[in-house]
């Protein structure tokens, strides 16, 4: 063990910077095996025909720990993780480790929300992070910034010693690059309408297209293209097809969300307004009492809707009331 430890073991006692540690990334010797050169032949004579043995006929045994470090000491970068690299136990190859939001990545996504005053959804698009992991991080970032004024401790160390561990998804400011996207941000969601088995019979002579499937399983879906998270990268997409600028591109992005965004405000808008108005408001020296109006058919059959009275503190569940069924009546 001992022998192992001070031999090919020693490049897990010193973490290797900028990248993970995993022992699938290095062979038996302890070299790396991602940084082996790939096999260039400097003529067109193949060694094999020839019968004489070549150095290309050797694999490249890869870079020590000495070499990775005078790499990484002149500016030479490494090369990025694959996916045998990102197995964390060797005997579970169907595992692979997730790449995680780097802390120049999450400070980006809080700058731009923050000090440019950017949508959500802007900046999930921009930067290729779902948007409910960009607002998870303004969340918690904000938290982070207050806890920072109220003198707080943070456990900072704790935090870089396991992202150490874990592949990054980095960001670099300045660069005329796009950023690496993160992850999927434009995933369809499963309905519970489209989860059962249709057959729908439709003319030879009918134009069937995304929206008359989605009111075959229901007239309330709406159709695939407008219940992605976003929809406006499908106009971007047909602006593209066009063969049209990048100004033009950017500016449909543009306005396609403003419009966006002003409808959802609208929306949000008319249901205050319309809240209000339907409050019956009492001012006392102290306070102020409001009344609606409630229907009791709101409550349901069962009287556990969410239109119910108290639906908003949470309804007690009935498993321990006297003289429900606690047993299953049907298999489903």
């Amino acid at each position: 063990m001992f022998r192992w430890l001070n031999g090919p073991g020693a490049v897990f006692r010193d973490p290797l910077p900028g990248s993970t540690n995993y022992l699938n990334a290095y062979d038996p010797q302890g070299n790396l095996i991602r940084a082996r050169a790939a096999p260039k032949s400097t003529n067109g004579d193949d060694p094999k025909s020839t019968g004489e043995e070549s150095s290309l006929d050797r694999p490249d045994p890869g870079l020590g720990r000495s070499q990775l470090d005078q790499n990484i000491a002149s500016g030479k970068p490494i090369p990025r993780e694959t996916a045998d690299d990102l197995m964390p136990f060797p005997l579970n190859r169907q595992f692979r480790s997730q790449p995680v939001l780097s802390e120049e990545l999450r400070d980006e996504i809080y700058r731009r929300i923050d000090q440019e005053k950017k949508s959500v959804r802007t900046v999930s698009a921009e930067l290729g992070v779902e948007m409910q992991r960009v607002g998870a991080v303004f969340r918690l970032k904000t938290i982070e910034n207050q806890w920072v004024q109220e003198g707080k401790t943070l456990a900072t160390p704790y935090a870089r010693a396991v992202a150490a561990m874990l592949p990054k998804t980095p960001f670099v400011s300045g660069s005329r690059t796009p950023p690496l996207p993160h992850e999927s941000i434009n995933d369809l969601p499963v309905h519970s309408a489209t989860t059962r088995q249709l057959f729908h019979p439709v003319p030879e002579s009918l134009h069937f297209n995304r929206a008359s499937a989605a009111k075959a399983f229901s007239r309330e879906l709406l159709p695939a293209d407008k219940r992605i998270p976003h929809p406006e990268l499908v106009e971007l997409a047909k602006v593209a097809a066009q063969n049209r600028g990048r100004d033009d591109v950017l500016r449909a992005r543009r306005n396609e969300l403003e419009k966006q965004e002003a409808a959802v405000l609208n929306m949000k808008r008319e249901q205050k307004a319309a809240q209000e108005a339907a409050a019956k408001k009492i001012d006392t020296p102290r306070w102020q009492f409001r009344f609606e109006e409630i229907k009791a058919e709101s409550a349901g059959k069962d009287g556990r809707a969410k239109g119910g009275v108290g639906a908003r503190y949470g309804i007690p569940a009935q498993d321990r009331k006297k003289g429900q069924i606690k047993i299953p009546t049907k298999v489903e």
